[in-house]
């Protein structure tokens, strides 16, 4: 077997065991030694398939965000019409916006260590642009009903409007969810989202 293809499958190996490993007890767990262990290779090993750990981890996160991409592509998206949107049109999207945060609750809930992975990892250095580009594409889910509801915005404002009501939706989850707080049931929480992003969606609306 080739170097190329030994190192390829050594770095599918790693991510496989780090990504059980996240998934599983968090990314608090993540320990390089451990890793050699669990696939079976040196230590240093690890350093020919990643340049270090951060970028191990930034690998498994993107996986994660592919695992959630493809629940939230499960929730039909609007089309902007050509013209103002109708009253049916823009509950239709706010309606959207709701089914996109509520997703993201249920993904958050069912896959916890692997969500909070996604803001506890700090890098030293800037994001890579491969990284940035997946983040920036899910965007692309929210900015879609926005069209609808807010048809004079341009892109700039529309991507930064997505981003905040993310952040509002990130807000509701992330402290519904703390286990160092009071803990809020899935379905409480929901309706709790439910609520928030409605009233954020119709005052866009009107």
């Amino acid at each position: 077997m080739r170097n190329d293809e030994r190192r390829e499958r050594l770095r599918e190996a790693l991510l496989d065991a780090a990504e059980r490993t996240i998934a599983g007890s968090g990314l608090s767990a993540l320990k390089a030694r451990d890793l050699a262990k669990d696939v079976g290779c040196a230590l240093g090993a690890i350093y020919t398939a990643f340049p270090d750990l951060d970028a191990l981890i930034l690998a498994v996160n993107l996986r994660t965000l592919a695992l959630f991409d493809r629940v939230i592509a499960t929730v039909p998206l609007p089309t902007a019409p050509d013209g103002p949107a109708t009253p049916a049109q823009k509950d239709a999207a706010v309606a959207t916006l709701v089914r996109l945060a509520v997703a993201y609750l249920h993904f958050a809930a069912e896959n916890p260590a692997r969500w909070r992975a996604l803001f506890q990892h700090r890098v030293t250095d800037a994001l890579p642009d491969w990284y940035l580009v997946e983040q920036v594409r899910l965007f692309r889910y929210i900015e879609a009903p926005l069209r609808v509801l807010r048809p004079d915005l341009g892109e700039h404002d529309r991507a930064l409007l997505a981003r905040s009501l993310f952040s509002a939706t990130h807000g509701l989850v992330s402290l519904g969810l703390d286990e160092k707080l009071m803990v809020l049931s899935e379905p409480v929480l929901r309706g709790q989202i439910e609520i928030v992003v409605g009233a954020l969606g119709r005052g866009l609306a009107e």
